[in-house]
């Protein structure tokens, strides 16, 4: 294969986008995203770090005790990301509480249950679309609230398999046809 500075990409700009888990689906990369997508808003500089997790169990032969072979036994897909953007949506889904007229009943337990996540990672035309049919926050990190500094929300989302035990899709318009 020979080497092309073209593919080389930069995640220079994007969008994180929430729904209901009933929520139709976005089927390429640049499909529009049905009405019930909220845009999150900013997200800090830092941008999103994105995790797969894998847990193995190694089968060992008795005769030598050399290795034989590997079984994935566990994997976890998880996103996690701080929003600078205050704004209802962001503040629904880092307290797991709905807003009632200005107000916030936060239970440190409640993540606000599963949600359809949409990730857009853009680099001029190209764009990496991450599809979570089935997240839900399961980490939060501090709040600094600080003299010169954004407010930020830092959250996790981890993805669960759906009922076709899809737990994320991804499109790459550079590879779409």
């Amino acid at each position: 294969m020979a080497l092309d500075s073209d593919n080389v990409r930069v995640a220079v700009t994007g969008a994180v986008y929430v729904a209901p888990t009933a929520t139709a689906a976005p089927t390429s990369s640049d499909s529009a995203l049905n009405v019930a997508f909220v845009d999150l808003g900013y997200v800090s500089a830092d941008g999103i770090t994105e995790s797969i997790d894998r847990s193995t169990t190694q089968i060992r032969a008795w005769q030598n005790g050399s290795l034989v072979r590997e079984v994935t036994s566990e994997g976890t897909y998880t996103v996690s990301m701080m929003f600078i953007e205050t704004n209802e949506a962001v503040l629904e889904l880092y307290y797991g509480s709905a807003n009632t007229a200005g107000k916030f009943d936060i239970d440190p337990t409640s993540t606000g249950g599963r949600k359809s996540f949409v990730v857009d990672v853009v680099d001029g035309a190209n764009v990496e679309r991450i599809y979570i049919p089935a997240g839900e926050i399961t980490a939060l990190g501090e709040r600094t609230l600080a003299s010169g500094e954004a407010v930020g929300y830092e959250v996790t989302i981890t993805a669960y398999a759906d009922a076709g035990s899809t737990t994320v899709s991804k499109w790459f318009s550079s590879l779409e046809s």
